[in-house]
């Protein structure tokens, strides 16, 4: 059944008119009066989950419906893991996004690092950040996730320590440095305590960057022997701990 992200309140019981985003996606459907589908609208609150709606009517810029039911179900990992990761240039970071939210991710925050090729600034900075929280949703869609994971605005990390996030969090950084240890190491005992994962761009992170990190409790580790893109290596990160 065709997913949509419906950000406003949902209850079973209601009908109403979708948002302009969620009614485009059902037009290019081409959805009919009497079919199904599924709403959620990425939120944690209560009562979590997702809604099954029927079409009751289909305009040509509006899609009305009536919710029908509620399930409370969830995808999310059992660790919430937070992505700190440097801004790749082009699409490799709308590609990061997207994929980053199907493994899982509960937030990321684009980070503006010494070695990152790409600069926002102003509205350059706040437009590049709805559209990586429009790739989000959508990707929460396709994968089944009920909760949208925040995009963050970019920082740089001065900014995003002196801002005192997560400081409960186990927080790891991505390191060549001699000295660290294997990422299923420095897990091991950590159980479900959230989790920050630090990862530079092109280039890696600078020395004063690293030193910074781990001024502030940022433990170094190894996804291995090999050199990662630096779009890859944080979903490989994810990616295994997903599989936790």
């Amino acid at each position: 059944m065709p997913r949509f992200y419906c950000p406003v309140e949902l209850r079973a019981g209601a009908t109403l008119d979708l948002p302009p985003e969620a009614a485009r996606h059902v037009q290019v459907f081409r959805m009919q009066p009497g079919e199904h589908i599924t709403l959620f609208n990425g939120e944690a609150g209560s009562p979590a989950g997702e809604y099954d709606a029927s079409i009751v009517q289909m305009g040509r810029s509006h899609v009305t419906v009536k919710i029908e039911g509620h399930t409370a179900i969830e995808r999310e990992a059992a660790r919430a893991v937070h992505l700190l990761a440097g801004i790749t240039a082009g699409e490799r970071m709308e590609w990061l996004v997207e994929k980053a939210t199907e493994l899982g991710v509960a937030s990321i925050t684009p980070l503006e690092a010494e070695r990152s090729v790409t600069r926002l600034k102003g509205d350059r900075a706040t437009k590049r950040q709805e559209r990586w929280q429009a790739i989000a949703a959508s990707a929460c869609e396709q994968c089944g996730r009920n909760q949208v994971p925040r995009i963050h605005a970019p920082v740089d990390l001065a900014q995003w320590i002196k801002a005192g996030s997560l400081a409960d969090a186990q927080r790891l950084v991505l390191s060549l440095a001699e000295g660290t240890q294997p990422l299923a190491q420095a897990v091991q005992q950590a159980g479900t305590q959230p989790l920050v994962f630090l990862s530079g761009p092109e280039g890696g992170l600078s020395p004063a960057e690293e030193a910074l990190a781990r001024g502030q409790g940022f433990a170094p580790v190894t996804l291995g022997p090999r050199v990662l893109r630096a779009e890859t290596a944080p979903l490989a990160a994810l990616g295994y701990l997903a599989a936790l």
